[in-house]
């Protein structure tokens, strides 16, 4: 049977956090965590220099994570995660085919549900990376196949750095012209790759530590989610961009996020299916092929599109990164609890 890649061997957790014992504990525990950070955000958003402490602390959080990713992945795994170029491929047409296909089909919905300023955040949020940390968080919690996600992922948002400033152009109409900005690169080699390295430097002597603690990767997983979510609604809070909005327009975005979420979850179950995925390569292209990147997104957005109009832009994208979040911990959380077969 091809190993699966649980975030921790069975046998090696303590009975008391095992999957038995997990079913003593409240369903969606994570998701009620994701509410509350949402609602401190809302009521104490980080501002000036707190805003800078939480954003160090997200940078460190999401360091620390693929540290211990690569001190727990043998170069065996790494390079069984890299010989799946048929998963990745199909990862990175949902990403970077099927959302934007998607994306032009809502048009429909302008201007009766969305405004063009709204309809423009729905197609750029379509063209956007993948996530990162969260996908390979979830993918974790789901008992996928890990070094696979850290593939997919990374090389989602490394192309996404020239494919989505391209499908912006050739899609949508923008103001100014497309700047390539090198930094997003070099953010991800500094905040991903080099602490996954350093991590694989280290194996030797962390391996076993880490094999016996962990709940502590278990606690990265989630912590550096928590610090993602609250770092960008402080962000929304402190420019005013939910209160740009009528409540019914902003239902509406929600609503058109949330079912567009619902058809590519639907999409990448099928896909699986047909493509006769084991369970630990569905689950990577679930949660990788579904999720759009905020921290990705932001960035980009801010470089191809005008101040008047980047907020409302920025809107869709925050509110599919939040419903993605909310939607994925349950399905992730209901997933762990399921023995896996065989």
């Amino acid at each position: 049977m091809r190993n699966l890649y649980p975030l921790v061997p069975i046998g090696r957790l303590p009975a008391r956090l095992r999957p038995s014992a997990d079913r003593r504990l409240p369903v969606d525990t994570f998701v009620l965590l994701l509410l509350a950070t949402i609602g401190l955000a809302a009521l104490v958003p980080a501002r000036g220099g707190a805003a800078d402490v939480v954003s160090v602390a997200t940078k460190v959080a999401i360091a620390l994570l693929f540290l211990l990713y690569g001190a727990r992945l043998s170069p065996t795994e790494a390079w069984h995660g890299l010989r799946h170029w048929r998963l990745h491929l199909m990862v990175l047409s949902v990403t970077f085919v099927v959302f934007p296909l998607l994306g032009l089909a809502a048009r429909v919905l302008e201007p009766r549900l969305l405004t063009e300023a709204l309809y423009a955040g729905v197609l750029f949020l379509c063209l956007v990376p993948s996530t990162v940390q969260s996908s390979i968080a979830f993918t974790s919690i789901a008992r996928g196949n890990v070094p696979a996600a850290i593939v997919s992922a990374t090389l989602s948002n490394m192309l996404g750095v020239v494919l989505t400033p391209l499908l912006v152009v050739a899609l949508m109409r923008t103001t100014g012209g497309v700047r390539f900005d090198g930094s997003a690169v070099a953010d991800i080699v500094l905040q991903l790759m080099a602490p996954f390295v350093i991590g694989q430097l280290l194996r030797p002597w962390l391996a076993g530590w880490v094999h016996r603690h962990g709940v502590l990767t278990k606690i990265v997983d989630r912590g550096s989610i928590l610090l993602v979510v609250y770092a960008a609604f402080s962000d929304g809070v402190t420019e005013h961009i939910f209160s740009s909005v009528t409540p019914w327009r902003l239902v509406a975005v929600a609503v058109v996020c949330a079912v567009l979420l619902a058809v590519v979850l639907a999409i990448t179950t099928a896909m699986g299916r047909i493509a006769h995925l084991d369970r630990g390569d569905a689950v990577v292209l679930l949660f990788c092929g579904s999720k759009k990147s905020l921290a990705s997104g932001l960035p980009m957005a801010l470089v191809l599109f005008g101040s008047a109009t980047v907020g409302l832009i920025m809107l869709p994208l925050m509110l599919f990164h939040m419903i993605q979040l909310l939607a994925c911990a349950a399905i992730a959380g209901r997933m762990s609890r399921v023995p896996a077969p065989g």
